[in-house]
């Protein structure tokens, strides 16, 4: 990349960070870390899945109560969104992440060493809200650097290696399964892969936040760029249209073992199918980054839109006939989470560009919506799985008809607008 004021800032800052002097950090490699880091909790949700019936087992949890494994991770995850951007704001991205993933390793472990099922349900909703920087300081990062339909294309980048690891991570948890015999073994290794990224962040990250941006731990002050934050029109429908069409995805990740091996009678194949369904979001975050800065974000995002409620009606029309078959209900899951490629990324960078000066805060403020709406709306969805697709189906039809009515409060009534470029928010130079 580049050097923009941000990197130079982050490169003077180095050596007062502790920071081991190295050549720069390149867009390339920052790409990889930022979506290593997000993966660390998709890790940490997906690779647990074929064994939530050996967890269930083991720790005699009935019907539907297993779930909560993911959902409380979730929500509290949400919750914690609104600590690490303040505290990132003031005193720099790199100590405030290295600090989330430190958390996150002895959490893992902690979580691998449950005795009991509470026990189980207490760790996973402290390392949900401590392990929230992780999520919700990567889209800080990027913003210190670039903005608008920029932002836009690399957060899609971002997302394309992100998404390799929910579609891989039932895969390796379920060899991880066979090999050690124990689900405890799953979360042991997210613990190691914790390890790995600490000293890749340690030994490569500058710090990025510079110094005219840093904002003091007041209360107030906090308050109120969170609130600005979420507050503006053009920006609240994004994020809270974000978190319901989210919220309709974690009613499939919770409920997704269930539906695959119970209704479809498919749990054999349990990590192909979530493979494909993920892999293709990846896809479609690949696709989005080819296209995004031509186009603009909200052109691709609301296309996108349109088109998940299209399918998500299908998908309503097939959970209602008899016998409703695995080939049916796949393809168009997969669909639905492609488009979600396009969405989620978008929508994102829409939601954050106009808060350069505050992006710690904004970042934290819109992942708390975003996550605690999204998991409290999934564990609704998942927890009233009643043996078929048709409260998913439901939820995912009425997600994206609120989403689209939200958007179009924030654009007052126009969609498609133009990119961020052809409106004069053009990014800044990239490092």
């Amino acid at each position: 990349m580049g050097k923009g004021p941000a990197m130079a800032t982050s490169h003077a800052n180095s050596h007062a960070s502790g920071m081991p002097a190295h050549r720069a950090l390149g867009e390339t490699e920052l790409l990889w870390m930022m979506a290593m880091l997000m993966a660390l909790n998709a890790f940490g949700i997906d690779a647990i899945l074929p064994a939530l019936d050996a967890l269930a087992a083991d720790l005699s949890v009935s019907g539907n109560d297993r779930q909560f494994v993911i959902g409380v991770y979730l929500f509290t995850g949400g919750i914690g969104s609104l600590v690490p951007g303040a505290l990132a704001d003031r005193f720099g991205r790199r100590p405030i992440l290295l600090g989330a993933v430190a958390i996150s390793i002895v959490l893992s472990i902690c979580s691998a060493l449950a005795p009991s099922y509470d026990a189980l349900i207490a760790v996973r909703a402290g390392h949900g809200f401590f392990a929230a920087g992780i999520l919700a300081l990567p889209p800080a990062i990027i913003r210190d650097r670039v903005s608008g339909d920029k932002m836009a294309r690399m957060m899609s980048l971002i997302f394309v290696i992100f998404l390799m690891v929910p579609a891989i991570a039932p895969t390796v948890g379920e060899a991880i399964l066979q090999t050690f015999g124990s689900w405890r073994a799953i979360f042991a290794a997210m613990a190691v892969l914790g390890v790995g990224m600490a000293g890749w962040v340690f030994i490569r990250l500058p710090e990025s936040l510079t110094e005219e941006n840093r904002q003091p731990i007041i209360p107030r002050t906090i308050a109120v760029n969170m609130i600005r934050a979420l507050t503006q029109p053009s920006v609240a429908g994004y994020v809270i249209g974000s978190a319901l069409v989210f919220g309709a995805l974690f009613g499939f990740i919770n409920s997704s073992q269930q539906l695959i091996t119970n209704t479809f009678g498919a749990g054999d194949i349990f990590p192909m199918v979530f493979a494909i369904c993920a892999g293709s979001m990846a896809l479609a975050s690949w696709s989005n980054s080819r296209i995004v800065e031509r186009f603009g974000a909200r052109r691709v995002s609301h296309t996108a839109l349109f088109a998940f409620i299209m399918v998500s009606a299908v998908q309503v029309m097939l959970a209602f006939q008899p016998q409703e078959q695995l080939w049916h209900f796949v393809p168009l899951m997969a669909i639905n989470m492609a488009l979600l490629g396009f969405i989620g990324s978008n929508f994102g960078a829409i939601a954050m560009n106009p808060f350069s000066a505050i992006a710690g805060a904004a970042s934290s403020a819109h992942g708390f919506v975003r996550m605690t709406t999204a998991a409290m709306l999934g564990g609704a969805i998942g927890y009233a799985y009643d043996g078929t697709a048709r409260p998913l189906a439901l939820a995912l039809l009425a997600s994206g008809l609120a989403c689209l009515v939200l958007v179009l409060w924030s654009e007052k009534g126009k969609l498609f607008g133009p990119s961020d470029a052809e409106m004069g928010m053009k990014g800044a130079p990239a490092e």
